[in-house]
């Protein structure tokens, strides 16, 4: 009833990865679909922000460059900042000069701030900004190598550069200028970098001479205009607006500012006119608008009329809202002067107004004028979404609020902000829901897919101009010359002379224990092992007052989750909740840094930060739980305590070695001791609540080589006992997977896999490299069907997004520790590509990785390789599993 339901597809515990799709069938033609696709992933911790200039001019001698890193929960982050401004070349140079031969760059490396900045500003003479053979754009990449952790995350961005020193616009203008009622407009001046100038005059001029005016910009680089039209007589005007030279001297060809617009007379055989003054600014839903209307009747239209009849619609979306009269006195003669028209702004008319105003003459004549008001997209159901309060400790309760419309039906999500981080989505708002609409405006006569246009009555004349009474006119409307039939016919499609538009319709349990109190010898204690991504996906009934109130329980992230909800209203249809947000946070606790995965054999140092955003010193413990699933190692001497300060953090590691396969799970706790030994000659103090955090992370542990499947069909019959009438037989299917060590076979494809560069006199070699593959096919067709390439990471590593995005194929898909490459066909000539890696945490012992090229139609046919992390070594493969 309410137009809401909510379904649930569930995923097996090892899916496919890659893209799905969700089609939802609306009738029996048409359908909405929307995809999503399935990875392996690890949530990151922080986000790097890149500020910079959207836009720069060739003058310009600085580019300020900021670098900030903010965790999920809004604190600075405390590291080492690398940032890259780099030019790149229109074409790149030979390949012999590396990367020295794409790009022109400045670099460098400091630490961050008190609030997790770095700010410089570069000089932009390395980068000859008026010369050609670079593209017009500077781009810079930041990254940010977290203290203690090692964890590096970067963040991009890009400034424009521009030769235009400054650029004047028409920002509104009269399409039409009828002789008599002025001619509105309004003009935009900005800057090279599109920053508004203010207090700039700017000269406007009509047909030359014709007329002058000089007007001044307000703080948003605007400045209408009102141009008396009284003694025009020209078939069309060149109206040409222009602003002062700001470059001076400048040698570029872009230096002024100037715009020309030529406009054409609207037609009327009586000389009468109504014109609609137009409006730029959105009209707000619930307010009244005051529409100012202009007009001027001549004696053959007013007669001996004391009263003129102006009729005004207001059509939205297709459909006509409003109707209604304006009664205006006039005295006999020539009548002129300007009415208002009041227009309630609402739902109804969101999120275009289109208005006609119009009367008749008794000669017959139409006197009409148009105009369009953009509407605040407003929805008539009124959602709103809070949490109280807006921050709490994790694994605790809180209250969230929800109101609408009365015996609504909501659907309400929360979702992490690192999964938002990730991967932004285009989020539901309320100008993306009118923009499901079929129709918001509706502009010419057309029926299914054909354009009526009525024929040309007009009989063939001579084309000699004629002037009567001061105005020069041509026999046939040049194109151009607008009229009341145009407006009608064409502007709006108003139902006023022959036809009638129908309206159209709208298409379419956490494991946590908090303790309540503090007993004896028991500090308060938070166990967090409970990490979701979606915390709440749910649909929910408001009450006959139109409210609800949820009591649900934080998860144990310490994050901030974004929520927002929808509801659908038999009354009042669909409305949308502004995003909100929940700050899940305590200001002592632990976090751990681990690798997604490991392979049997190898080690890896995991790491525990304790974070203190106190005000006070604290004395804490920390203490990994020994567990039979693993060794572990202090990396460094241990101590019964360490001293944290304001804003402090403090690392400890150890070294771990896996001793099982599978999920390895691990226990670390953090306490705030109560002991009397200061922290730097100050008093340490212990927080009343959230003394101890514990946190419970997993680790996958794969073994080495690849997976084999066997599968075994028996049949079983009963024996010893009387048989029973049906047949005595039972089917037993087994299916064992394990993992062999590659063999060499035959293969109908050859791989070979090397990593570069090919020495290691690079200190980053061993961190950031890249992996090259050649591969082609050898089998007996002349071409292979559709072929996946699957390069699994090293243990610690991570694919460098941007250069798999390079590489030349139909398709790449990657993840956590794997890339996928789709071809959708392959031949005997080696197809090479390569992209690059980087070390996201150390692992020691490292096992080779896999590259796995197999038939996607026949996933028996296929090759193997495998590649190091040392500098040079390769393998060159052509292996098959029986």
């Amino acid at each position: 009833e309410t137009g809401l339901t909510q379904l649930s597809f569930p995923l097996t515990s090892e899916p496919i990865q890659g893209s799905y799709k969700i089609v939802v069938q609306k009738n029996f033609i048409a359908h909405v679909e929307h995809s999503f696709s399935v990875e392996e992933y690890v949530l990151p911790k922080y986000e790097v922000l890149v500020k910079l200039p959207k836009m720069i001019t060739i003058e310009d001698k600085e580019l300020p460059v900021s670098v900030c890193g903010l965790y999920t929960y809004g604190k600075p982050v405390p590291g080492l900042v690398s940032v890259q401004v780099c030019r790149k070349f229109s074409h790149s140079a030979s390949h012999c000069y590396r990367k020295e031969g794409e790009a022109v760059c400045e670099e460098f490396t400091r630490k961050v701030n008190a609030h997790g900045c770095v700010s410089a500003v570069v000089r932009t003479k390395i980068f000859q900004l008026r010369r050609r053979g670079y593209k017009m754009s500077i781009e810079v990449q930041g990254k940010i190598t977290e203290d203690g952790t090692g964890i590096v995350v970067t963040g991009t961005g890009t400034c424009e550069i521009t030769s235009i020193m400054s650029k004047v616009s028409f920002d509104l203008l009269d399409s039409h200028y009828r002789p008599g009622i002025p001619l509105f407009g309004r003009v935009k001046l900005v800057d090279g970098n599109d920053v508004p100038i203010a207090n700039e005059t700017i000269r406007i001029s009509v047909n030359g001479d014709v007329y002058k005016g000089n007007y001044t910009t307000d703080e948003q680089g605007l400045s209408w205009f009102s141009i008396d039209t009284t003694t025009f007589t020209e078939a069309s005007l060149e109206i040409r607006v222009s602003g002062r030279d700001r470059a001076g001297a400048c040698l570029c060809l872009f230096c002024s500012a100037e715009e020309i617009c030529l406009h054409n007379r609207f037609y009327s055989p009586s000389k009468s006119f109504l014109k609609i003054e137009p409006k730029l600014e959105m009209l707000s839903c619930g307010s009244s608008a005051e529409i100012q209307v202009h007009y001027i009747f001549t004696p053959e239209v007013i007669e001996q009329q004391r009263k003129i009849i102006i009729y005004y619609l207001v059509m939205a979306k297709g459909s006509i809202i409003l109707a209604d009269t304006y009664d205006l006195t006039v005295d006999p003669g020539n009548a002129y002067g300007i009415f208002q028209l009041i227009l309630p702004v609402g739902v109804t008319i969101a999120p275009l107004a289109q208005m006609l105003v119009y009367t008749t003459s008794p000669s017959g004549e139409v006197i009409a004028s148009t105009g369009e008001f953009q509407v605040e997209s407003c929805l008539l159901n009124k959602v709103s979404l809070s949490f109280v309060p807006k921050e709490e400790l994790p694994a605790s309760n809180t209250s969230l609020k929800l109101h609408s419309s009365p015996r609504s039906l909501c659907a309400l999500r929360a979702v992490d902000r690192s999964v938002l981080l990730m991967k932004s989505e285009d989020e539901l708002s309320p100008s993306s829901v009118y923009n499901l609409l079929p129709l918001k405006e509706l502009r010419g006569y057309s029926f299914k897919d054909y354009y009526l246009e009525e024929e040309d009555v007009n009989p063939c004349v001579s084309l000699d101009n004629i002037l009567l009474n001061g105005f020069t006119y041509v026999p046939i409307s040049p194109d151009g010359e607008g009229d009341a039939y145009e407006i009608l016919k064409f502007d709006l499609s108003f139902p006023v002379i022959n036809f009638l538009v129908s309206a159209s319709q709208l298409l379419d349990d956490s494991d946590y224990a908090m303790l309540k109190e503090m007993d004896a010898g028991h500090p308060m204690e938070t166990i967090r092992k409970y990490f979701p991504e979606t915390w709440i996906w749910d649909i929910f009934s408001v009450n006959s007052e139109g409210n609800a109130e949820l009591d649900v329980t934080i998860p144990d992230t310490i994050t901030e989750w974004k929520a927002s909800a929808f509801c659908m209203s038999p009354d009042t249809g669909f409305g949308l909740s502004p995003t909100v947000s929940l700050r899940a946070f305590q200001p002592f606790f632990v976090e751990l840094t681990l690798p997604y995965s490991v392979v049997r054999g190898e080690a890896f140092t995991l790491k525990a930060t304790v974070f203190n955003y106190l005000t006070a010193c604290i004395r804490v413990s920390v203490v990994l739980a020994q567990s039979t699933q693993f060794l572990a190692t202090p990396v460094e001497k241990e101590e019964d305590s360490h001293c944290l300060c304001e804003n402090g953090r403090k690392t400890v590691a150890w070294l771990v070695t896996p001793r099982s396969l599978g999920l390895v799970e691990f226990l670390v706790s953090t306490e705030a001791l109560q002991n009397q030994q200061p922290c730097r000659n100050t008093v340490v103090e212990t927080p009343e609540k959230g003394r101890k955090d514990t946190v419970i992370r997993q680790l996958l542990v794969e073994p080495e080589g690849v997976e084999k499947e066997t599968v075994q069909n028996s049949v079983l019959c009963l024996k010893g006992k009387a048989l029973p009438p049906c047949p005595p037989l039972v089917s037993v299917w087994t299916s064992l997977r394990y993992n062999v060590q590659p063999k060499q076979e035959s293969a109908p494809f050859l791989l070979h896999v090397h990593t570069s560069p090919e020495t290691c006199e690079d200190s980053k070699a061993h961190r950031v490299f890249d992996i090259g593959i050649n591969v082609s096919y050898t089998g007996e067709r002349s071409v292979s069907n559709m072929v996946i390439i699957d390069v699994k990471m090293l243990s610690g590593f991570i694919p460098v997004k941007s250069s798999v995005r390079k590489v030349g194929t139909h398709r790449t898909e990657f993840s956590t520790n794997h890339v996928l490459v789709y071809l959708e066909k392959l031949s005997n000539t080696t197809l090479s590509f390569s992209f690059t890696v980087e070390q996201d945490i150390p692992v020691q012992g490292l096992k080779p990785a896999q590259v796995k090229v197999y038939d996607y139609y026949e996933t028996g046919n296929f090759a193997l390789g495998y590649f190091f992390q040392s500098c040079g070594k390769s393998s060159a493969t052509r292996q098959h599993l029986p």
